[in-house]
């Protein structure tokens, strides 16, 4: 009978050959990887409102410094204003 292997088998192979990961640890860590870049602009710019309001940062930081980080995303969405932001979080 044939093993059946994920797309990500060779990577969670380098990673149980290159760290002290198991290769359950591993699959772990490159799931939560894939999904934190699947992760879309609106659901990262309400995640990030959500961490920075947490930490006690007041609207004019949290808009701020998300607009600093969206460009530095995997796939950088397209610039967005201040005012487009709050639009995603607030609606």
């Amino acid at each position: 009978m044939l093993e059946r292997r994920s797309s990500h088998d060779d990577l969670i192979d380098h990673l149980v050959r290159s760290t002290a990961l198991q290769r359950g640890e591993a699959a772990r860590v490159v799931l939560d990887v894939l999904a934190y870049f699947d992760e879309g602009t609106d659901d990262f710019v309400r995640r990030r409102h959500r961490e920075l309001q947490s930490g006690g940062l007041v609207n004019t930081e949290i808009f701020e410094r998300i607009a600093a980080e969206l460009p530095h995303r995997a796939v950088a969405p397209p610039e967005l204003s201040l005012r487009q932001l709050r639009r995603i979080v607030y609606g």
